[in-house]
């Protein structure tokens, strides 16, 4: 169901709140999306509400509801990673004809793993055939011709070709009927809140209580909690949100990671500073010694929130002068 799209807009309007107070102007709300408006409406509604910049990844359909990351601030440049997440849904499919619970509990085994798709025709982009994984699929529950189950699959995964080649595989033909996106990564039902409690609580933060609201702001770090954390020094910090490269010099600690590999960049207070590639593997790096191990990528900490801890170096000019 996802589609590899994201909104980022400005929205401005009467009535709005401040902007958020985001750690390093940036964050995360996980919105439970309501069945008939689009991704991007529930997105700008939220962007409207906060007076902020926002995207959104994995776009659920207007009548699929359930889980919608909506990125707030410069957390939009995190999109490509969210793309990525694993996700979960509860889906009733409706079968054509009534089949006995042991053919469909052996189809739906069948269906749990690689599988072949194609993007249905109404989807947004090229119907290329792809591989997609699913991991888990379990049968819920059976009525008659319904048929409930619960699917944690690759992004990417089209629920509504899963059912249709489902029932081909049946023998009898089926369509989705309705769907629920229970999970995204980290993230999962018992994180969402509805856009009636997201206006609620910027109601209470115009009257000056911002408990709520803050409450429902997630740091972009938890976005990426499966990502090998590297430690850097205090000194090193600012530098890095100037785009650098970070040297081995500048690395106090550091999970294991592979060569090319994607990183957190964290202060030795465990802040988030932003995501790197890693251009050598962990195995590599010994504290002290010199030489560059993972080149910025994003960078959330805004320059200036450290110290500068980095000399520029003496053009020929000055030298001349001096």
């Amino acid at each position: 169901m996802d589609h590899p799209i994201t909104a980022a807009q400005e929205c401005r309007g009467p009535g709005q709140v401040p902007a958020v107070s985001l750690r390093h102007g940036a964050g995360i709300i996980v919105i439970d999306k309501p069945r008939g408006p689009s991704s991007h409406q529930v997105a700008a509604w939220v962007g409207k509400m906060l007076g902020c910049q926002v995207g959104h990844a994995g776009t659920l359909d207007p009548q699929v509801s359930g889980i919608l990351l909506v990125m707030l601030g410069n957390a939009v440049r995190l999109a490509p990673l969210l793309l990525k997440h694993d996700k979960e849904y509860v889906c009733l499919m409706r079968l054509h004809k009534e089949v006995d619970r042991e053919r469909i509990d052996a189809v739906a085994a069948e269906f749990t793993g690689r599988i072949y798709q194609r993007p249905p025709r109404r989807s947004a982009v090229k119907r290329l055939l792809r591989i997609r994984t699913v991991q888990q699929l379990d049968i819920l529950g059976i009525e008659g011709k319904l048929v409930l189950m619960k699917v944690r699959c690759d992004a990417g995964t089209y629920i509504r070709s899963l059912c249709h080649h489902m029932g081909l595989a049946l023998g009898t033909g089926a369509h989705m009927q309705e769907l629920r996106r229970t999970r995204s990564g980290a993230f999962d039902e018992g994180a969402m809140h509805t856009l009636h409690e997201l206006q609620d609580a910027c109601y209470a933060a115009e009257a000056g209580n911002r408990a709520a609201l803050d409450t429902m702001v997630v740091s972009v770090d938890a976005a990426v909690p499966d990502l090998p954390a590297v430690i850097v020094r205090d000194t090193a910090i600012d530098a890095l949100c100037h785009g650098a490269v970070l040297a081995g010099v500048g690395m106090i600690s550091c999970d294991e990671f592979r060569k090319d590999q994607i990183v957190a960049v964290l202060s030795q207070k465990r802040e988030f500073v932003g995501l790197g590639k890693a251009l050598a593997p962990s195995a590599s790096w010994k504290p002290g010694r010199p030489g560059l191990l993972v080149a910025t990528t994003t960078v959330f900490m805004a320059p200036g929130t450290y110290p500068k801890g980095w000399k520029k170096a003496c053009t020929p000019e000055k030298s001349a002068k001096s």
